[in-house]
């Protein structure tokens, strides 16, 4: 069982980066990469020079790595070294973690590819459900999400949370305390992409939205930082009336770029 990077110190960070590397060092037999195994080999797996030269690192860098020293570690040479000991996902993400690096190829790929027995899970809960991607853009929800949003999930057009809230007339009627509801989006937003603000579909999301409405672009650049939380959230639906709900919200197991957000009824309706 891998063990958490958030309760090691530096030292022992390092350590298990470095042991972490070497098992899959070991694990990796040559004919995986084209190598003939040779009768005379003794190291178990590949040998330090030659997982440095598939990297084109050192082998002094390689060395230093499995030994656990403090050292320079770039999120390109760590891409390098996942892409040649040809590391699954859970693998290459442990691997990042370990060295407090971010990855450069984690972006749009996850999210473009969502399985379909993950999204038609939305349709068995009985509150409104919606799953949003990292952008904030939802990629499924229920029947019931799709009644309450109206102006969001109820029609053809643009699925994006922000961009409904920020630039749909039927977001500031439908949500009470729209004002503070709408710094606090954008708050929780910041936080939730602080380590992709570079990504391409994010960073063009921003700038669209801060050319479109003054109130997103007064609020991006208070950078308040907030975690997403639960909570009251109330509307003024077109049909319902007054409606409020408890807000939770959850990660789902293995897709850190998805968000399941279920609204639990809390009153019954009033007046």
């Amino acid at each position: 069982m891998m063990t958490s990077s958030t309760s090691l110190t530096l030292p022992e960070q390092r350590r298990e980066l470095g042991d972490f590397v070497r098992s899959l060092r070991e694990k990796l037999k040559p004919a995986d990469i084209g190598l003939p195994g040779g009768a005379r080999r003794r190291t178990p797996g590949l040998r330090r020079e030659e997982v440095a030269q598939l990297c084109g690192l050192s082998v002094t860098w390689y060395t230093w790595l499995e030994q656990g020293r403090h050292m320079s570690l770039s999120p390109a040479a760590l891409a390098r070294l996942a892409s040649a000991l040809q590391l699954g996902r859970a693998e290459r993400a442990y691997l990042f973690e370990l060295a407090a690096r971010r990855d450069p190829d984690h972006g749009n790929s996850e999210t473009d590819i969502i399985p379909p027995t993950m999204l038609a899970c939305v349709d068995l809960i009985a509150a409104p459900a919606y799953v949003l991607d990292r952008a904030w853009t939802a990629r499924g929800w229920n029947a019931k999400a799709r009644h309450l949003f109206v102006g969001w999930l109820d029609g053809s057009e643009d699925r994006n949370l922000l961009r409904f809230i920020f630039l749909k007339a039927s977001a500031r009627s439908l949500i009470r305390d729209y004002e503070n509801r709408a710094r606090r989006v954008v708050a929780e937003f910041r936080a939730d992409v602080s380590a992709h603000l570079n990504d391409p579909p994010i960073r063009d999301l921003i700038e669209g939205l801060s050319e479109r409405s003054a109130a997103f672009r007064r609020y991006w650049h208070e950078r308040i930082v907030l975690e997403r939380e639960g909570g009251e959230r109330t509307f003024n639906h077109p049909t319902d009336g007054f409606l409020s709900y408890e807000q939770v919200t959850y990660a789902l197991a293995g897709r850190a770029d998805l968000k399941l957000t279920m609204l639990i009824q809390s009153e019954p309706n009033g007046g």
